[in-house]
């Protein structure tokens, strides 16, 4: 099981955000980025699932306030990285929206949806905030929603995802590399269908970011 962040490591970029009312009735929390502010990753989600606060650390985001500390994809994600060779002192983890989209918010048990164009966009000066201010080597986006939201700042969108996973983008906006990753929900439906097993899927994450 990979470490669980230090709560001290949470980056927090406004201490309330009023910006999607949708989101705001759903979450618990805001999910902000976490991890040391001179990674060589930028990890970026989608957004915050609704998260099981009776977990005894690994919450998910909506509880714990910090992105990808839930049970499955944050813990699965986080060891991808390490196995890699980007333990947690290598990896700045957030998500490009910030707070849990709800389905149904009502439900005893709220289920997440994609967020919406506006959602991203409302979280984009966020997202962009943390980037410069980490200054990777690279930004590892983890699915296609993350990786359409940190695309937009070059003004493209994202046709065919699984087409872009582990090749390297440049995104001159903000100096540095996007290289996409299957979503960890995702992973084991479509390792095998990339031509990879777990072990040459992380052995080709650390060749290609070691060249980026």
């Amino acid at each position: 099981m990979p470490p669980f962040p230090d709560p001290d490591s949470q980056h927090v970029l406004a201490d309330d955000c009023q910006r999607c009312p949708a989101l705001v009735d759903a979450r618990e929390c805001i999910a902000w980025g976490n991890g040391p502010l001179d990674a060589d990753l930028v990890v970026v989600g989608e957004a915050p699932a609704a998260g099981d606060p009776d977990a005894t650390r690994w919450q998910g985001g909506n509880w714990t306030g910090m992105a990808y500390t839930s049970r499955h994809s944050g813990r699965r994600v986080r060891e991808l990285l390490a196995d890699a060779g980007y333990g947690l002192e290598r990896c700045y983890f957030t998500n490009a929206v910030k707070c849990f989209p709800a389905e149904n918010p009502d439900a005893d048990a709220p289920t997440n949806r994609a967020p919406t164009p506006g959602e991203r966009d409302h979280c984009r000066s966020y997202l962009r905030a943390e980037i410069e201010t980490v200054d990777p080597d690279a930004v590892v986006t983890t699915g296609k929603h993350a990786t359409r939201s940190v695309l937009a700042f070059t003004g493209s969108d994202v046709d065919g995802f699984l087409d872009l996973v582990l090749e390297p983008i440049d995104c001159p906006p903000l100096e540095t590399t996007v290289l996409p990753l299957l979503h960890p929900s995702y992973q084991a439906v479509w390792l095998g269908r990339l031509g990879y097993d777990r072990d040459e899927y992380v052995k080709e994450i650390g060749r290609v970011t070691r060249n980026v």
